[in-house]
């Protein structure tokens, strides 16, 4: 249960934020918050992470109903074996939803946080997408340390004081 908590907390936060944005700054208007490197800019997006895949609403739309059940499914897999795993997943399901919301509500995300390298600009993301690239960092990790470790780590034994010991596959 703990997972999905997590996972509507990065919802709410995500939510929130774009609430303020969308409903306090006008379009494009931008707030320096570090120099011209971090600003907070009001942006909308139609389209995907970077941009890609510009007015193709319901396709994203049913992409992420996929994504969301296979993560649901997944989490409720994992969630009583591994640590690291279902923590990335909860990052990665609040905000799938986050923006899934903002896409089914209005047909377009709300992005906010700019940086500026030089002259070159990042593109333009909000917390939900934050959360979607730690998460799959994370999910990364676990692979690397789950192939270090020559196999699985697993939650095997929980004792009476309800502490889990681990053991590989």
């Amino acid at each position: 249960m703990v997972y999905y908590l997590i996972a509507l907390i990065v919802f709410l936060i995500d939510q929130g934020t774009k609430y303020l944005i969308s409903s306090r700054l006008q379009l494009d208007e931008q707030i320096p918050v570090i120099g011209n490197f971090f600003l907070i800019t009001s942006h909308r997006n139609r389209g995907a992470a970077f941009s890609i895949l510009q007015n193709q609403r319901w396709f994203l739309i049913l992409v992420t109903v996929v994504v969301v059940v296979g993560i649901v499914w997944y989490l409720n897999k994992v969630r009583k074996t591994r640590r690291l795993l279902p923590l990335a997943l909860a990052l990665v399901l609040g905000g799938a939803i986050g923006n899934f919301l903002d896409r089914l509500l209005t047909g377009e995300v709300v992005d906010f946080l700019q940086f500026n390298f030089g002259s070159y600009t990042f593109p333009i993301f909000n917390v939900a997408d934050s959360c979607i690239v730690v998460g799959v960092a994370l999910i990364i990790l676990d692979s690397l340390l789950d192939m270090k470790g020559g196999g699985q780590t697993e939650v095997t034994e929980v004792k009476e004081t309800g502490e889990a010991k681990e053991g590989n596959e």
